[in-house]
């Protein structure tokens, strides 16, 4: 007669930990695989125009200053087109710019500030003005604008003091 030196019962414990263990790294992968997929790049537009096509096909979030003499609007199909001209991200310069709305208007009067043209389609907020600021969510076209998913728009004067929040992300 030969004897087993395992304990009784190890063997099924084994199992138990393999088959946990492979169900715990099934979960893992499909929560990083989800995530990077779904993940958006924050860019000035400077930085989103010095990419090129590294960022061909990515959604991407953008903040600028809407230049009010650019917009258009065709009513029957929805669609929405202005020029966003680039404002720095960093808390710092905006505020050593004299704020967001100096920075905004500034942004606008420089001739050599980078712009990008936006199309978005959807109804025409109220907020969209001269110098407001628009963050936009979507991807870079092939012919050189920016197919808008979200618009989300903020006018200067109403919010004077407050700086956006996306210009905190990554500050400590």
């Amino acid at each position: 007669m030969t004897m087993s030196t395992a304990p009784p019962g190890s063997s099924s414990r084994s199992k138990f930990i393999i088959g946990g263990l492979l169900i715990v790294a099934a979960v893992v992968y499909l929560i990083v695989s989800a995530t990077q997929a779904s993940a958006q790049f924050y860019l000035t537009i400077d930085e989103m125009l010095a990419r090129g096509d590294e960022i061909s096909g990515r959604a991407i979030k953008l903040s600028g200053a809407v230049d009010g003499d650019t917009v258009t609007y065709e009513t029957e199909t929805l669609t929405l087109e202005f020029s966003l001209a680039n404002v720095p991200a960093n808390l710092r310069e905006i505020e050593a710019g004299g704020g967001l709305a100096k920075v905004l208007y500034d942004a606008l009067r420089d001739p050599n500030a980078a712009r990008v043209q936006v199309v978005y389609v959807g109804p025409k907020p109220d907020l969209l003005r001269h110098e407001a600021q628009a963050i936009v969510t979507g991807q870079m076209g092939e012919d050189g604008k920016f197919y808008a998913d979200e618009l989300l728009l903020k006018c200067p004067t109403r919010y004077d003091g407050e700086v956006p929040l996306q210009a905190l992300e990554g500050q400590t």
